[in-house]
């Protein structure tokens, strides 16, 4: 059994904000397998569906993200799932918006959410599918950022990120980790480079003195 978990905050107030795109990944996965991920368990809410011969978890905890690891380790712990079976999806305000990573292993960084997984699982040795959100502007308090939206114009970006990460989740399941990286890691995300041509385009030093 797999587990694919993205992290988020529940209520209508943190729809759309840049710290749900784990929810957001997963509302997608959920559309797509044509399933409904609503069962109340350790403190998430589940669906499961069948592929690539394997049964399949989506969950989206309900613990508010500071506290994720409580719903995590309560399936994990209640199914016997073992860790290497375990992806997890969430905001990472180190990437630039709409890159996607996928990584083995590795540590919190300043995601509390993940900092609770590490924590309620006693190791940091499993798979996850980081989505880029970039950073705030100077001056700007982090905890605004991520519970802002994204500007209208970065939808494009997200969308496109958002499928990547699908992508790589159907990779985990099918080919393991080691493929899935291969997959998604080298992929470009031409809503990005366009956006950046864009911004380079508009300061090419034409305009100066």
């Amino acid at each position: 059994m797999y587990l694919i978990v993205g992290l988020g905050n529940i209520g209508k107030e943190y729809d759309g904000t840049r710290h749900n795109i784990g929810f957001e990944t997963i509302d997608y996965v959920s559309e797509k397998k044509g399933i409904a991920v609503k069962k109340k368990e350790q403190n998430g809410l589940t669906g499961v569906y069948h592929e690539f011969g394997q049964k399949i978890m989506l969950v989206k905890p309900t613990t508010f993200m500071n506290n994720s690891g409580l719903c995590v380790a309560g399936l994990m712990n209640f199914y016997d799932i073992p860790i290497e079976n375990l992806i997890v999806i969430y905001d990472d305000i180190d990437l630039a918006a709409g890159v996607v990573r996928i990584r083995k292993r590795g540590s919190a960084g300043t995601h509390n959410g993940m900092r609770s997984l590490i924590q309620h699982l006693g190791s940091p040795e499993f798979s996850r599918i980081r989505i880029g959100i970039g950073r705030p502007e100077m001056g700007s308090e982090l905890v605004h950022f991520v519970l802002g939206r994204f500007a209208k114009s970065q939808f494009p970006i997200m969308e496109k990120a958002v499928i990547d990460a699908v992508a790589g989740v159907d990779y985990f399941i099918k080919d393991g980790i080691d493929l899935a990286m291969n997959r998604i890691n080298g992929r470009k995300n031409t809503a990005v480079e366009q956006a950046e041509k864009t911004e380079n385009d508009g300061n090419d030093g034409s305009d100066r003195k």
